[in-house]
């Protein structure tokens, strides 16, 4: 019988930062986005995703950059602004699209910047002894055949999607204990390998854990997270061990400043 989850979307709460660029091909060129962006922003928040930013580019490439809620899978994003877009068009012009796209997760920082950040977690939070200090090296793991921003293809466009995720223990409770640690590092890199994610660094701390991540496409980052905190309680057997919060935040091969200048 499988065990009832401890940590659902109803139960947590989540901190987030999450940010898309995505790229459509339009089969003829677009209206002036005055005609209708404004109703586009309208309708695709009602799907939990807002368009921060639009920009038209010379080859007809239409790209937004967007901010999503946690709950929000990667194909929904580009199905709701496909989708809305076309049916906002309708009256103006018979615009379709190419059935390829991109779409890519960003961050404030890019990749390289917050694998770095995660990897230096033990230095950020010295501990006073220096036996726990040495301990706690062996739980800092780099995966450096891992490349968050290589690619995935689906039969429709391709995805560029990599986050960072933060999980606490509860009350802030600290252990440096090594079997307890060495649980915690299994269960997530058991779980990445049956999700078919890739970690690329991993660092646990006594009361929390950073780790980034290439993910699949079909899940959103609220399940995600979820599923790292309900496989790791499962495998301290049944421990409700986490703060019933989680962080997730999209990162990606460029920082937002770069986004903001191509767009």
């Amino acid at each position: 019988m499988i065990p009832e989850p401890f940590y659902t979307p109803d139960n947590c709460a989540a901190a987030y930062e999450l940010r898309w660029s995505l790229a459509l091909f339009p089969s003829l060129p677009l209206p002036p986005s005055d005609q209708w962006l404004n109703e586009l922003k309208a309708a695709t928040e009602r799907d939990h995703i807002r368009i921060l930013e639009q920009h038209l580019l010379p080859n007809g490439t239409v790209q937004f950059l967007l901010s999503t809620q946690p709950t929000v899978a990667p194909p929904a994003i580009v199905k709701s602004i496909k989708g809305r877009l076309q049916t906002v068009l309708r009256p103006l012009a018979a615009v379709g699209f190419r059935r390829n796209f991109r779409l890519t997760s960003v961050g404030e920082a890019s990749v390289k910047v917050v694998e770095n950040y995660v990897a230096q977690q033990l230095e950020h939070h010295p501990l006073a002894s220096h036996r726990s200090q040495q301990l706690l090296q062996r739980f800092s793991l780099t995966f450096n055949d891992v490349e968050l921003t290589e690619p995935l293809n689906s039969s429709h466009g391709q995805y560029v999607l990599a986050l960072h995720i933060v999980l606490v223990h509860g009350s802030r409770w600290r252990t440096a204990e090594p079997a307890f640690l060495e649980k915690t590092r299994d269960a997530i890199l058991t779980a990445a390998a049956k999700k078919q994610h890739r970690i690329s660094r991993l660092s646990l701390l006594p009361d929390h854990v950073h780790f980034t991540l290439k993910i699949r496409y079909e899940v959103s980052p609220a399940e995600v997270a979820l599923s790292y905190m309900n496989n790791i309680a499962f495998e301290h057997g049944m421990l409700n061990l986490w703060m019933p919060s989680y962080y997730a935040g999209t990162i990606g091969p460029y920082d937002m400043n770069t986004i903001r200048r191509n767009l």
